[in-house]
């Protein structure tokens, strides 16, 4: 089961059912191909992607997406405590846009497949441009049922449910600057860790000096976030963005992230760099080392639960072709991006040493992201 796979099949069914930058405003018609590429820290994901969107009339426009990555893992969650294991995950979404006036009304459905996880998410959202389509406001929400197994155990099923609400208020307070304020909450209910992790608990028995026994979570959880961001348009036809995001939920976990970036045109080429810095505390009941086994009602190792640091440099280039077009082709784009990953955490060990319990080295990762993705609109 992949750490990611709730938080990415969210994220995307809400992408899915409301693209619309502006609410007055249907995406174009394009199909994206993509291969994407994660590797760092012991594991591999890679796959491809497509995606297509096509209008159907002047109010109406539909968006379908099938996504496959496979997983190669040798983490070291997963080579301390267990055994190294490769998976694939297939994902398909659908989406629809309505558009009446200035209102633009989405609908979304992802449904994700895996060994031990099944995931199916609706969404639903409605934008609303406002003041001479200088304001937009955009309202959002979407469900999710899972159903969490174990690849070593036919019987193993838990379920839990996601609700997630969003609101967003798009301004455009000059001719060169475009401001937009986000705030999202969401709920978690059911079984909320991974059934493959454990925690490890002093243990002078064992010539190690600890044990391990699985993770207990809460069940449940509530996130949220509020996010600012700010586009400035330069004289030369580049842009200057900034963003910030304060993260707050239930289990004590509490983040900042900042990022900023500058995107370049040059011909027929636009470049951009971009610095995301993120950090945070650590959850409530998060210890790399407990004190003795059963020692808290609840209890995780899972690194990204502990406290954390980790900054990201990304670099991108796109390269427009077929200006003329060609047969139905009105144009096309190719994208190159890499993201650059590293993550200091600050109470997560390093146990594949000798070292005395509690002593080992703090964990650090380093990753990378490869992206490359071609799009045509007709």
């Amino acid at each position: 089961m992949h750490c990611y796979s709730k938080k990415t099949i969210l994220l995307l069914a809400l992408l899915l059912g409301g693209q619309s930058a502006v609410a007055g405003v249907l995406p174009d018609d394009r199909t994206d191909f993509l291969y994407h590429r994660y590797e760092g820290g012991g594991v591999l994901i890679d796959g491809p992607s497509v995606l297509v969107r096509k209008k159907v009339g002047k109010s109406v426009s539909f968006v379908g997406n099938y996504y496959v990555d496979s997983v190669s893992s040798a983490s070291i969650d997963v080579v301390t405590t267990a055994s190294p294991y490769s998976e694939e995950r297939k994902q398909h979404s659908l989406g629809m846009d309505y558009l009446r006036g200035n209102t633009t009304m989405t609908l979304g459905y992802t449904s994700s497949v895996e060994s031990d996880f099944d995931a199916t998410t609706y969404s639903i959202g409605i934008s609303q441009d406002m003041f001479g389509d200088l304001t937009t406001l955009s309202l959002s929400y979407a469900y999710g049922d899972d159903i969490v197994g174990r690849s070593d155990d036919p019987l193993f099923e838990r379920e839990n449910t996601r609700q997630h609400y969003g609101v967003g208020l798009t301004q455009i307070l000059t001719r060169n600057l475009i401001t937009s304020l986000n705030f999202e909450t969401i709920t978690d209910e059911g079984f909320l860790n991974n059934p493959y992790r454990s925690v490890r608990y002093l243990d002078s028995s064992t010539p190690i000096g600890y044990s391990f026994e699985p993770e207990l979570y809460p069940g449940t959880r509530t996130t949220n976030a509020i996010g600012l961001r700010a586009r400035y348009y330069l004289p030369w036809r580049a842009a200057l963005q900034t963003e910030y995001r304060f993260f707050d939920d239930t289990w004590d976990i509490r983040s900042h992230t900042a990022a900023i970036s500058y995107t370049h045109p040059w011909r027929d080429f636009t470049f951009e760099v971009k610095y995301r810095w993120h950090d945070q505390t650590g959850a409530h009941f998060f210890s790399d080392l407990f004190d003795r086994a059963e020692a808290t009602t609840f209890r995780g190792r899972d690194k990204e639960l502990s406290p954390l640091t980790s900054q990201t440099v990304k670099m991108s280039a796109a390269y427009e072709f077929l200006d003329d077009g060609w047969s139905f082709l009105d144009r096309g784009s190719v994208t190159l991006a890499v993201d650059l990953l590293h993550v200091d955490y600050h109470d997560f060990r390093d146990i594949r040493g000798s070292e005395p319990p509690g002593t080992e080295l703090l964990y650090q990762l380093d990753a990378y992201v490869f992206q490359l993705f071609f799009s045509f609109w007709y």
